[in-house]
């Protein structure tokens, strides 16, 4: 039906320009699905699951690492990991150590601090930086990210520190 020439459109479309971003010097692709969160676990398998897969597929055909990234996925660590990814981002609103021992730890993870943590004060900001530093441990495999994009007006110097502050983190 139209659904699946859509959604096969689309794999070709993105398929072909993440090629092409690889070509150009991009050595990671992140599939980031900013409306993933809309479905349920149910209709994200029915609907798209096989789509991701295929894009991520089509991807890795390039040689490099794919983060797949689904905001609000939370219901369903499971089945985003089980359509493919080298790496799953993790959004602000799930506790990162929970979703990685979800997924088994049998992939890496990237995320998951609030976008709008890098508006608090410093040492607000340290204290949510760290505690995101303490859920994973010295564990492998954790990508320090923000749980969704960076917001226009944020403040560069909070970013800066933010950098500083994983630099200097010891467990």
């Amino acid at each position: 039906g139209l659904w699946r020439r859509l959604m096969g459109k689309l794999v070709d479309v993105l398929g072909a320009f993440a090629l092409l971003q690889v070509s150009a010097g991009a050595r990671v692709i992140q599939v980031f699905d900013s409306w993933v969160g809309a479905l349920g676990p149910d209709d994200y398998v029915r609907y798209v699951a096989q789509y991701s897969r295929a894009l991520i597929e089509r991807i890795r055909q390039a040689g490099v690492p794919v983060i797949h990234f689904g905001t609000g996925a939370a219901g369903f660590f499971k089945e985003l990991h089980a359509a493919g990814g080298d790496v799953i981002g993790v959004d602000w609103r799930v506790n990162i150590d929970q979703a990685w021992m979800e997924i088994s730890y049998r992939s890496a993870v990237q995320g998951n601090l609030d976008p709008a943590a890098l508006f608090a004060p410093l040492p607000e900001l340290r204290s949510k930086v760290q505690e995101l530093l303490k859920r994973t441990g010295t564990r492998p495999g954790h990508i320090v990210n923000l749980g969704h994009g960076i917001l226009p007006e944020t403040p560069v110097d909070n970013v800066k520190a933010v950098v500083q502050m994983v630099r200097e983190f010891r467990p």
